[in-house]
């Protein structure tokens, strides 16, 4: 396992990452699962208080307890679940990330939060508001560093501009390299940390049957697809192609894999001891599939 500092942060992580969003309701189950990751190498374990209504933040909290010091610990704050459980509203205020927080350490069992990133965000929030309370619970010790979950390139550079952030958690891969266009080299260039999740394009490089994805048509995502397959051969998993696409820019700092089967975290983890892709093998992969902008939030 390689790992890599977090931006301008002092917190190290693994280069493949844990996406709990995925585990079950099975708290002995996922313990197994998370405590496997944990002794392979995988260091960072990201959640969010919107999963599972904060249970996912339960069985997470629940499997590492007595082994914080061993754990790198990601949650995310903004989506407010209603009081009758009907759906969430968007709530990136000031008092509501200092409430949500104090639920998040409980689920936890955890007295601090390694990574606390914005669920979102909209350049019609109120930044300069969210970015103090997440100062203020930096200053309080109640989290290390903070970043944002966002795919928007507006939202993106105003909080580039205007605060600390470690890093920026995004959607890229072979299917969806917008971040290259205004993002990956503008957070680089600020020494911000980039964690990639959707490597593998809802599973559709990895063989699931072909479907428009992001604009690209059926047929170009199946040329994907092929392209992924080719580049493994007999050498490597479709998993490793996908992902090592992905590490490959030098501007990501770990790949979240969603993981929830011991099947996919012996992927992820092939991932991890996966030598990078070679030069031609990326060009090939390239001209499989066309690069996409974004259309809106610029």
């Amino acid at each position: 396992m390689h790992y890599k500092t977090l931006g301008k942060s002092a917190i190290e992580v693994s280069e493949v990452s844990f996406g709990c969003m995925s585990l079950g309701e099975d708290h002995a189950a996922n313990a197994a699962l998370l405590h496997r990751a944990l002794d392979k190498g995988i260091t960072l374990f990201d959640t969010a208080d919107l999963y599972q209504k904060g249970e996912n933040e339960v069985t997470v909290g629940k499997a590492f307890k007595g082994m914080r010091d061993r754990v790198v610990l990601a949650t995310k704050v903004g989506n407010q679940w209603r009081p009758d459980g009907s759906g969430w509203d968007w709530n990136p205020s000031k008092a509501h990330i200092l409430r949500a927080v104090e639920e998040s350490l409980k689920r936890l069992q955890t007295d601090y939060i390694d990574l606390y990133q914005l669920h979102g965000g909209t350049i019609e929030d109120p930044i300069d508001d969210t970015i103090e309370a997440f100062e203020t619970l930096r200053r309080q010790g109640k989290i290390r560093a903070y970043g944002i979950s966002s795919i928007r390139p507006n939202v993106i550079r105003e909080y580039v501009r205007r605060s600390d952030i470690a890093s920026v958690m995004m959607q890229y891969s072979l299917l969806d390299q917008r971040p290259e266009e205004a993002c990956l080299g503008l957070l680089q260039q600020h020494g911000i940390g980039v964690l990639a999740r959707g490597s593998y394009a809802q599973g559709l490089l990895l063989g699931k049957p072909p479907k428009s994805y992001l604009g690209h048509p059926e047929a170009e995502v199946a040329a994907a697809a092929e392209a992924v397959r080719k580049t493994a051969g007999i050498q490597r998993t479709a998993a490793e192609v996908a992902a090592r696409f992905v590490l490959h820019h030098p501007a990501i700092t770990s790949a979240v894999l969603g993981i929830r089967t011991e099947e996919q975290l012996g992927d992820a983890l092939q991932v991890a001891e996966a030598a990078p892709l070679k030069e031609a093998d990326l060009e090939q992969l390239r001209q499989a599939a066309k690069p996409i902008l974004y259309e809106q939030h610029r």
